[in-house]
């Protein structure tokens, strides 16, 4: 009769449940590998969308399409990117380079009033954005691009990773195999079978010198069963002398004998048992180590990907702090504006009735004196408060227009540095309203500074609104000190202001990144830090800060007075 192995059927469900284990989380890893670099490069697309779309807008605006070919064809240059494709603004194809997808699924020009992510066929999918070209302050649609990238660029990224996983399998699963049967048979397999055959072995007709030796020496099941069956062939042994010295009580030593047995045969079953339960227990606690050992690697691997993907983050939460600061500026600006505004349209319109009141009485006959110097003093009062509105306009227009465009732009310039203060401070000057903090500026009227104006602008920019907002939170309006100095060919800038300051413990972690002492109620914890970046790195100068108690903050800026 054939016999089943209980050990090797044991090792066989094991390593089955481990491979299916191993083949699933292999085949999970491989997805999200593949979907983290998708998405990576989705998001290196957008860059460089960001990055191309300015000189392809002005190419095309300028009918240049040489030099936009010469774009389409550096972009096509990319590993990441295999095609190129600009319509114009009636939908026609102008360039194709490199892999096209089906273009019938792309909307309208018209309808294109944001970048759009598409999937196309054979694994290409691409990232259109419009070209549009804002000039005077109109802006105009002159039509789209489309970059595309596939699904072989995607792959071919995460070739060595696709490469390791399915080695470091494979090699874990050899590994596990011929570790699990080294456990096996030694600890079951072989004494198991060194038992089975001193058992087979027995001579029996002398019962009393019948025992079984392990080799092994532990205390387990195994040694409880070797223990177990020696103490029942003394047992037998002793029943068997019973029998021959009292054949007298045959009948009654048969009934303990039977008894006995049955007692023993009852302790053999529920050994057996316990042995099988604690067999069992192992088992299902070797299977619970090996999953918790297999989450715990996912869940390195897991934070790894999420240590990149947080330092990825920074960069843009500092890119998106700097563009906030700029919507911030657009919206003030444009309320600020409607004010004037909203005033030259009512005087114009009382001006055109009084006309029309005027053109009336004329043609009745019925004007006099009284009605023409009426309608010159209602002429002049409105006319006046048209020429003084739209002065107003015209400088918070001049103010925002030099601010913004420097605030989105990296030229290097000569700016009078007094004068450029003056004009951040116009800029914010629908943040001011509410608080109206005094300023006391000291500049030399006659200090040039080459510098890249946009810089200086977020600088200050960002220096005021944390005043405003940490400093004179607990206060309704303050002093800020501007004071400027030359000294050496660098120029030194004080800030100071009359808020309440910051603590010892919170001015050394002033400048980290992402600390705030207001988490939760909108603060980033970016805006110090991106003030250190732009003074040391896009103004090449050096910034300090000091906050002795009650005396406010204060910092020193030193920066180059030719910046090359």
């Amino acid at each position: 009769m054939q016999i089943n192995s209980l050990s090797r059927k044991l090792l066989h469900q094991v390593l089955s449940i481990y491979f299916v284990l191993t083949f699933l989380v292999t085949c999970g890893q491989v997805a999200v590998e593949y979907f983290n670099t998708k998405s990576y490069i989705t998001g290196e697309l957008e860059t460089i969308q960001k990055t191309f779309s300015a000189s392809l807008t002005r190419a095309i605006w300028e009918l240049n399409i040489q030099q936009a070919k010469t774009i389409a064809q550096g972009l096509v240059a990319m590993p990441m990117i295999e095609g190129v494709s600009i319509r114009d603004e009636a939908g026609e194809e102008m360039i194709e380079i490199g892999r096209q997808a089906n273009s019938q699924n792309l909307p309208a020009i018209e309808d294109l009033t944001e970048p759009l992510l598409r999937e196309g066929e054979h694994g290409l999918f691409g990232f259109t954005f419009p070209l549009v070209f804002e000039f005077s302050g109109r802006a105009t649609l002159l039509g789209d691009v489309t970059i595309y990238s596939s699904r072989d660029v995607v792959i071919d990224r995460i070739k060595v990773n696709l490469i390791f996983l399915v080695g470091n399998a494979l090699i874990k699963t050899l590994f596990l195999i011929f570790l699990v049967m080294l456990v096996f048979n030694r600890i079951l397999t072989r004494p198991l079978a060194d038992l089975t055959q001193q058992i087979s072995d027995l001579e029996w007709e002398d019962i009393g010198a019948v025992k079984v030796k392990l080799t092994s020496d532990e205390r387990n099941e195994l040694t409880m069963l070797e223990r177990a069956f020696n103490e029942m062939v003394d047992q037998l042994d002793a029943y068997k002398q019973g029998l021959d010295t009292a054949q007298n009580n045959l009948i009654e030593a048969n009934r303990q004998l039977d008894d006995q047995n049955l007692r023993l045969e009852q302790d053999v079953a529920r050994k057996t048992s316990t042995l099988s339960r604690t067999l069992v227990e192992v088992d299902r606690q070797k299977s619970e180590l090996e999953q918790h050992q297999s989450a715990l690697k996912k869940q390195r691997e897991e934070l790894a990907e999420s240590l990149d993907e947080l330092k990825t983050t920074q960069a843009q939460l500092v890119e998106s702090e700097k563009m906030a600061s700029l919507g911030n500026l657009v919206a003030g600006v444009a309320h600020e504006i409607n004010t004037p505004i909203g005033v030259g349209v009512t005087a114009s319109s009382y001006l055109e009735d009084r006309i029309k009141q005027l053109e009336q009485k004329f043609n009745e006959k019925s004007l006099t004196q009284r009605h023409l110097q009426e309608f010159l003093a209602d002429a002049q009062h409105s006319t006046q408060l048209l020429n003084t509105n739209l002065h107003r306009a015209a400088e918070l227009i001049a103010s925002f227009k030099q601010v913004a465009v420097d605030q989105t732009s990296e030229i290097i310039r000569d700016l009078n540095l007094k004068s450029y203060i003056e004009e951040v401070i116009r800029s914010l000057q629908p943040k001011l309203k509410r608080q109206e903090p005094n300023f006391h500026i000291h500049c030399p009227s006659d200090l040039v500074l080459h510098c890249r104006a946009g810089a200086l602008s977020q600088v200050f920019t960002n220096l005021i609104m944390n005043t405003l907002i940490h400093g004179f939170e607990e206060t309704e309006s303050g002093d800020i000190f501007i004071d400027v100095s030359i000294n050496n060919q660098h120029v030194v800038i004080g800030y100071k202001d009359s808020g309440k300051g910051v603590s010892p413990e919170n001015l050394r972690k002033l400048f980290d990144p992402f600390f705030t002492t207001r988490r939760g109620h909108g603060g980033s914890g970016l805006g110090t830090h991106i003030l250190y970046n732009l003074v040391t790195q896009s103004l090449g100068g050096t910034i300090t800060a000091t906050s002795p108690a009650g005396e406010g903050l204060s910092y020193t800026m030193v920066l180059p007075q030719h910046f090359e």
